[in-house]
């Protein structure tokens, strides 16, 4: 894929938030998904729009490389990083300490933030001041230390918090190299995906949003991203969150 007009990277496209944002985005230009999936067939972009799939693990080390060189002279302008996880069908977010297993809790940090961190590594050489990026990595509310009043749920508030500081040390980072890169972490609020689904009964109606408004809204807070923003924790209207 070379396209004339710098892409919209989207790493975790399979999931319910990534698809919206994949529907949305093909609307707008070129777009690059990452997903552990193959291209679903049946999405199509717009007459004269680009798309790449490129399938990948991105909490595999060996991600890196392989998608550093089909990256490598795509000029990339935006990253919705959305790879994450909170439950498996054997696993559910912990009540109670003793409920907490290293084996699961490990699973969460090569989801929650590995993958993260592996998508920037492969896209790092191409940070520069002439080539800065808006990166969007999806976090939860329920990362924010300050704010966690309930406790519970250890690996999957853990791992936030771990992405969390990850984000700050890379926005340090960018920065340095890319004074007009700006990076945030962003809560994107409960949405209608299988993430939420053992938890939506416990929701008010309005409390829960599809994927769709999810991905508006996100793209607007892309869309809208300034300096005051960079290595924040950001919820899903552009406010910033406590860490």
């Amino acid at each position: 894929m070379h396209a004339e007009a710098p892409a919209t990277l989207i790493a975790g496209s399979h999931g319910g938030i990534g698809q919206a944002l994949l529907q949305t985005q093909l609307q707008r230009g070129p777009v690059i998904s990452i997903s552990r999936q193959p291209q679903p067939a049946q999405l199509t972009p717009p007459a004269g729009h680009v798309w790449q799939h490129i399938q990948a693990d991105l909490s595999d080390p060996a991600s890196v490389a392989a998608v550093q060189t089909q990256l490598a002279e795509q000029p990339i302008a935006r990253v919705f990083a959305c790879s994450g996880i909170l439950h498996d069908a054997q696993h559910q977010p912990e009540k109670s300490l003793s409920q907490l297993h290293s084996e699961w809790l490990l699973t969460s940090m090569r989801s929650n933030v590995l993958s993260h961190v592996h998508l920037a590594q492969a896209l790092s050489k191409q940070v520069s001041k002439r080539s800065p990026v808006h990166w969007l990595s999806l976090s939860a509310k329920v990362g924010s230390i300050e704010d966690n009043g309930l406790g519970g749920w250890y690996s999957y508030r853990m791992s936030k918090a771990a992405l969390n500081m990850w984000i700050k040390n890379l926005s340090i980072e960018w920065q340095r190299k890319s004074p007009d890169s700006i990076v945030a972490a962003v809560h994107p609020g409960t949405t209608d995906t299988e993430l939420s689904k053992p938890f939506q009964s416990r929701l008010a109606q309005d409390q829960l949003y599809s994927a769709e408004l999810t991905a508006q809204r996100l793209s607007r807070v892309m869309d809208e991203l300034s300096p005051a923003q960079h290595g924040k924790l950001l919820f899903w209207d552009g406010s910033i969150l406590p860490w």
